[in-house]
């Protein structure tokens, strides 16, 4: 099945409240067609800025990227997104990881793909209002348990958040979209159909390409101010992309070096920092690594002129000449 090209943004959430409306009406002015919010440890938990994005537009999809049933407990993740998508207007997605720094706060992630692929089946077993008894591998429900409202919708699109072979096989045929955090390498694309195999019943999921993004006129600047944005997320992934070689010795020490890491390592892999016009071929060169079903995400918390910005990465999307830039 080939999947319509997208084009989204996500947004950390370390932002002052009015800023999430300014930025959200921007994103949908501009024509992209998702805005999701990071839900990293320690910063603000998406559902806020989420719901002020949601009544600032009419048009986007909106959804969290992404929550995790360690923190957060399954049935309050359907209560959540049921609720943005009753504000939304129908316009919510879910998006649902194993989390990540949970060792930080002494959080055993114990059988992390059972409890994920519960989460899924939770979460629709409440927005259905089924009223029959839910039976995971993690945990159940009894019939009484139900949403005391009508939601917006009986189901909403949901997305898996991984690098693992395991969980994108076991979650495939639940989902509509496999999301493949901190990236912007083309040619993990491959491996990852490789990783879904026949698992997916009706129609293969979308790959979701969410790089680490810093967009100014000047591209050095750029590239310099990505390397302390990409340094948080460098350490979980750089060791999971099986098409980049990284040297052993490297991430054995790549908590204590992250920074280094970020000069030395392959970081276009994993991060864009150009101009829109070179952020946009970027995007062009990883939407031709499949045949459909590939959407980029950007983060462009650190947009020095958001709407020049905003408006330059959607003109430059379908053309544009830019010079090669390495690492």
């Amino acid at each position: 099945m080939t999947h319509p090209r997208e084009l989204s943004i996500a947004f950390q959430t370390d932002k002052q409240p009015d800023i999430y409306s300014d930025l959200a009406r921007e994103v949908e002015r501009y024509g992209f067609d998702a805005l999701s919010m990071y839900s990293d440890l320690t910063y603000q938990p998406p559902i806020v800025p989420l719901t002020l994005a949601a009544l600032a537009t009419s048009t986007i999809r909106l959804g969290p990227a992404s929550l995790n049933p360690f923190t957060l407990h399954p049935v309050e993740i359907a209560g959540q997104i049921a609720t943005l998508d009753m504000v939304s207007k129908g316009r919510a997605y879910l998006g649902i990881s194993r989390g990540a720094w949970l060792d930080a706060i002494d959080i055993e992630q114990e059988r992390a793909i059972d409890r994920v692929v519960d989460t899924f089946g939770t979460v629709r077993h409440l927005l259905s209002r089924s009223g029959y008894e839910f039976r995971g591998k993690t945990f159940k429900m009894r019939p009484d348990v139900r949403l005391r409202y009508e939601p917006q919708r009986p189901d909403v699109p949901m997305m898996v958040g991984s690098w693992g072979p395991r969980l994108i096989k076991a979650a495939s045929s639940l989902v509509d979209e496999i999301k493949l955090g901190g990236s912007a390498n083309p040619d993990v694309v491959p491996v990852v159909r490789e990783w879904i195999g026949s698992s997916a019943d009706a129609a293969d999921p979308a790959i979701v390409l969410g790089a680490v993004t810093i967009v100014d006129e000047d591209g050095d600047e750029a590239r310099a101010a990505v390397k302390r944005e990409m340094a948080l997320y460098l350490p979980v992934v750089a060791p999971l992309d099986p098409t980049v070689a990284v040297d052993p010795a490297l991430l054995e020490n790549i908590e204590r070096l992250v920074r280094e890491a970020a000069s030395t390592m392959p970081a276009v892999r994993f991060r864009i920092a150009w101009s829109e016009v070179c952020v946009c071929r970027h995007a062009r060169r990883r939407h031709r690594a499949v045949r459909g079903g590939l959407r980029s995400r950007r983060g462009t918390d650190r947009v020095r002129d958001s709407a020049r910005s905003f408006n330059g990465i959607r003109d430059q999307a379908s053309g544009g000449r830019c010079p090669a830039v390495t690492g």
